[in-house]
């Protein structure tokens, strides 16, 4: 077999993908050489986020790692693109979270983290803001855009309600996680925006949301826009 005895002088590198640590493959190539894995586990990704903007030399605190990831995702090359750019575009100052949101180039399903985070922390402005934001970068016609942040507040609500239940029984976030199919991190994040409301306010927040829909299809002479605007202050005002 080559992999025992190569060519004097020469370095031979097998590349894979999803190849099993108990293959045959990699036993084999185990017994004479080295097997590199680059796989992060997803629950270590804010980890190695931070890890990979010290080795470049950046600052950034532990929200704006989780930021990057809620934006871009779990792919390591993408997140170690948009990585160099934020080292770069700091140029040695600290990288927070307002940085990434405005920075970071992310997949326009996760863009929506931003609301959610400012309405789980009853955030007025921070709500209205972000809408704004959200349908003024989207690619989408706003009128498209509008609908898709509706569809993604009802399915937070939703999940925010229902980690709140698994918390009043004594469900730990990380245990709920695989149950909720959702990723450690945004169930602990889902599990403490919860305990910022009510059930009555989630309930209420959740029928709120299909009023919403109603209008912004046709139901109300008001502009879908300021529809939007006051559902969004209905459910996140104290």
């Amino acid at each position: 077999m080559y992999l025992a005895s190569p060519a004097p002088a020469t370095v031979l590198a097998l590349v894979a993908e999803e190849l099993k640590a108990d293959s045959a493959l990699a036993k084999a190539v185990a017994k004479v050489g080295q097997v590199l894995t680059y796989d992060v586990p997803k629950r270590k990704l804010p980890e190695w986020v931070a890890e990979q903007f010290a080795r470049a030399g950046a600052k950034a605190d532990g929200e704006a790692c989780r930021a990057l990831i809620d934006i871009v995702g779990d792919d390591l090359d993408e997140l170690t693109s948009e990585i160099e750019k934020l080292t770069t575009w700091a140029a040695g100052d600290p990288i927070a979270v307002r940085d990434v949101e405005r920075l970071a180039a992310g997949r326009a399903e996760t863009a929506i983290f931003s609301l959610t985070d400012a309405w789980g922390r009853r955030d007025v402005g921070g709500v209205l803001r972000s809408a704004e934001e959200i349908m003024e970068r989207s690619h989408r016609p706003r009128s498209g855009e509008l609908m898709r942040i509706i569809a993604s507040l009802v399915s937070h609500v939703g999940r925010v309600s229902r980690c709140q239940k698994l918390a009043d029984e004594g469900v730990r976030a990380r245990d709920a996680a695989p149950r909720l199919k959702m990723h450690p991190f945004a169930a602990e994040k889902a599990f403490a925006q919860a305990g910022n409301f009510s059930p009555e306010e989630l309930s209420a927040a959740i029928v709120r949301l299909a009023e919403l829909d109603a209008r912004a299809k046709g139901g109300s002479r008001l502009p879908a826009d300021l529809e939007l605007e006051r559902a969004l202050v209905d459910i996140t005002a104290r």
